[in-house]
């Protein structure tokens, strides 16, 4: 009663009217406010020592239920608004999500920033506030189209501090930051914060059609975009630019941090662990050495020592194109002030090592930012199992023969908070009434639910869940994206970025076998519905061409009367968390077919698996792990291993015209991209690049486990029929993902990194 009481009086405070009589809109303004006042009433975490957790993205997602849930009083909230005739679910819709990241990588890290506060570590993660995030994705003529994602409102969860710094760049260029935060409030216990730095001049109105924009204008430009195109010369100095105003900011305040607390900066390893996630924030280490020997009065020899005992590195790709090198000449131009301190890092190593594979700079002049990370850091983790190794046996195999003790593994983990208790009430409330509410604060506790693998009433009220979550998203996706899908149909659904190692180009391949099939009159046993969700980066030209192909079938697929009802594709537009937590509950099939040995880990295999979802995949990243605690008869493995890739890649003997040319299902698959149905609908130019590039390079093996791919996928979907076998399935997969929490990942790197 006493929180009814205080909503009532905020809401006639803020509008004149009780709750009943105010606008959805109205009343999440009061809900945001009511939440932020809740907030401030909790704990900072406080203590010695303190995780720095820095990042290019931070893909937050809508902050309303997670915030609520977190602050425990979501349940109470949801029963005052029912009685007023209104829905949390509907107060979101009126919510702007966060434009703060893209994809895996920026999920992660708020995921992280959510447990280090739930286990109620000191912690901070430090980024910039984009104002347009990566864009906003439209769908215009089979195509996409970025446009600006205008996210931040005058009154929003950002909340504007008294904190600026002043960053320098080359030429007499200077910018000032200016400090916003958002609470990072963590499940029953305190908070924590993310610290977001803007450019104090920046100016909105430089953004012209879509998201072009002048990028040689510093002092304007530095906080519109997360990774703005780099297919120029400008758009590579900005994102240093970027990167070093990020990390000038960072240092600054983790310096004011140490002092306002009067700690000694000679023992700033003993007060600060800094988590360089991925290569974005590498400069910070030059960039905290020069400010401890320029204005501190360190010693070289001493700031490289704490520095080197302060900074730690995660490595969350093998891609080479993912591990920066950038030209010497560029950093010379936007940061000379670090040239020096970088070149002296390189000698100190090529004193002592020839090998030109652990040279900082190259041979090209080329400054590789993973290499300061390794040789600079006390420790380098991957982020599953079969990654690290990887990382350990090939790709970074010449640093662990010379720092194998800083070599460690932390599989990725998710924030139940977020993909169970916030998007699957359903699901939380089932397993409160049968495990109990452990689960909840240890997610080990989900094995409980194996006890109940026998008990149809669990199992069909499994079922029945799941079927509930598709209707919803049927009729979400009927609204946004004017597509009818049907409920009873399997749900197989692709979600993630768009890239050629995470083949969605294999996916398009398996519909357009299996739309060639239904023509010939071999029909599925049950409708089948391929779902997928992704963004392109705008310079990746064959990604784009990929979504034009599935825009492409979506249009064919859905409007051919032979095929439309026991076929269904939609690519829904501008995905995102919200979007995610829709998708994710609902879906039957969780499609995880990286090429082996390319996802580092991928997370969304981990959300799906928490909903009931089953996989289909390679046995890639944390589908190695899944794999294992699942066991052979809950998951679907299909496709070459890694040390047969690897090996492919080595001996550079895969060519991808061979296996087109040896199979029939194939040939017609890829053949299809350029066929008369395609073209009549696609645009020539894109459709012929993708095949091209399929035949005569698929530098991603797309046509190498195609075959393999369709004979697992239609096992599956006849598998799918078995409801007694699948219910069964969906129980297991849910019971063993409480390893896959991200409480446990971060209690991990506590344990071994950071040591707070």
């Amino acid at each position: 009663m006493e929180l009814e009481k205080k909503l009532d009086e905020l809401t006639r405070k803020l509008y004149g009217r009780p709750m009943h009589q105010v606008t959805d809109q109205e009343m999440y303004h009061v809900l945001l406010s009511f939440t932020k006042q809740l907030s401030e009433e909790k704990e900072e975490i406080d203590g010695d020592r303190k995780v720095y957790y820095i990042s290019a993205e931070f893909l937050i997602g809508k902050l309303l239920s997670n915030n609520l849930i977190n602050l425990g009083v979501y349940d109470e909230i949801e029963e005052i608004l029912k009685k007023n005739g209104k829905s949390i679910a509907a107060l979101e819709e009126e919510e702007p999500e966060p434009s703060l990241g893209n994809g895996g990588l920026g999920r992660l890290a708020a995921c992280f920033l959510d447990s280090i506060a739930t286990l109620g570590l000191p912690g901070a993660g430090i980024g910039l506030n984009y104002h347009f995030g990566l864009f906003k994705q439209v769908f215009r003529d089979h195509l996409q189209m970025a446009e600006k994602n205008d996210w931040i409102r005058k009154d929003s969860w950002l909340r504007k501090t008294d904190t600026s710094f002043e960053v320098s760049f080359g030429g007499g260029r200077k910018v000032k930051s200016v400090l916003y935060d958002i609470d990072v409030i963590g499940y029953e216990n305190g908070i924590d914060k993310l610290h977001l730095f803007d450019l104090e001049s920046v100016d909105e109105s430089l953004v012209k059609e879509g998201i072009t924009f002048d990028k040689t204008q510093v002092e304007k430009n530095l906080t519109l975009f997360l990774y703005p195109d780099d297919s120029d010369e400008a758009g590579n100095l900005l994102r240093i630019y970027q990167q070093y105003f990020m990390v000038s900011n960072a240092v600054q305040l983790i310096i004011k941090e140490m002092k306002d607390k009067g700690f000694d900066l000679a023992e700033l390893d003993k007060h600060a662990a800094i988590q360089i996630n991925d290569t974005h924030p590498t400069m910070v280490i030059p960039e905290l050495i020069r400010i401890l020997t320029w204005e501190e009065g360190f010693t070289m020899e001493d700031a490289i020592q704490v520095v080197s005992r302060t900074c730690a590195y995660t490595n969350h790709t093998i891609l080479a194109e993912a591990l920066e090198k950038w030209p010497l000449k560029y950093l010379e131009e936007v940061v000379p002030q670090l040239v020096p301190i970088i070149k002296e890092l390189n000698n100190r190593i090529a004193k002592v090592n020839k090998d030109p594979a652990v040279q900082i700079i190259d041979g090209d002049k080329r400054v590789h930012m993973a290499h300061i990370d390794i040789h600079y850091g006390y420790s380098v983790n991957g982020v599953a199992a079969i990654h690290t190794d990887i990382l350990k046996e090939t790709e970074l195999n010449c640093f662990y023969k010379l720092y194998p003790e800083k070599f460690n593994n932390k599989t990725n983990g998710i924030t139940f908070r977020r993909w169970l208790l916030s998007c699957n009430h359903e699901l939380a409330a089932l397993l409160d009434r049968t495990i109990g509410k452990e689960y909840r604060k240890d997610a080990m506790k989900l094995s409980d639910l194996l006890k109940y693998k026998e008990d149809e009433a669990v199992l069909d009220e499994l079922l029945r869940i799941k079927a509930g979550k598709k209707q919803a998203l049927v009729q979400y996706i009927e609204k946004n994206e004017h597509v009818t899908l049907n409920p009873d149909s399997v749900f197989d659904i692709q979600v993630k970025r768009l890239h050629e190692y995470k083949r969605q180009q294999m996916n398009a391949l398996y519909i357009i076998h299996k739309y060639l099939e239904i023509k010939a009159g071999k029909k599925p046993v049950r409708p089948i519905t391929c779902i997928f969700g992704a963004k392109a980066a705008p310079a990746y030209v064959i990604a784009r061409d990929i979504i034009h192909l599935l825009l492409t079938l979506q249009e064919i697929v859905n409007n051919d009367p032979d095929v439309k009802d026991y076929l269904k594709v939609v690519m829904v537009t501008n995905y995102n968390v919200s979007y995610a937590e829709k998708l994710i509950p609902a879906c039957d099939i969780s499609e995880q077919i990286s090429l082996a040995s390319k996802e580092a880990s991928g997370t969304s295999n981990m959300k799906f698996m928490l909903n009931g979802a089953v996989t289909l995949g390679t046995d890639d990243g944390a589908n190695v792990e899944i794999h294992e605690l699942v066991g052979d008869e809950n998951i679907y493995i299909f496709g070459a291993d890694s040390d047969t890739v690897i090996g492919h890649y080595k001996k550079a003997d895969y060519v991808s015209k061979d296996y087109y040319e040896k199979s029939e299902v194939i040939k017609e698959a890829v053949d299809f991209i350029v066929g008369k149905e395609a073209m009549k609908v696609g645009h020539k130019e894109n459709l012929e690049r993708l095949y091209k590039e399929l035949l005569n390079k698929d530098w991603f093996m797309t046509l190498l486990d195609l075959e393999s791919y369709i004979k697992k996928k239609d096992e599956m979907l006849l598998d799918f029929e078995d409801r007694d076998k699948w219910k069964r399935m969906m129980l297991v997969n849910i019971a063993k993902a409480g390893f896959f929490s991200s409480d446990r990942t971060i209690a991990e790197y506590n344990r071994d990194i950071w040591k707070i």
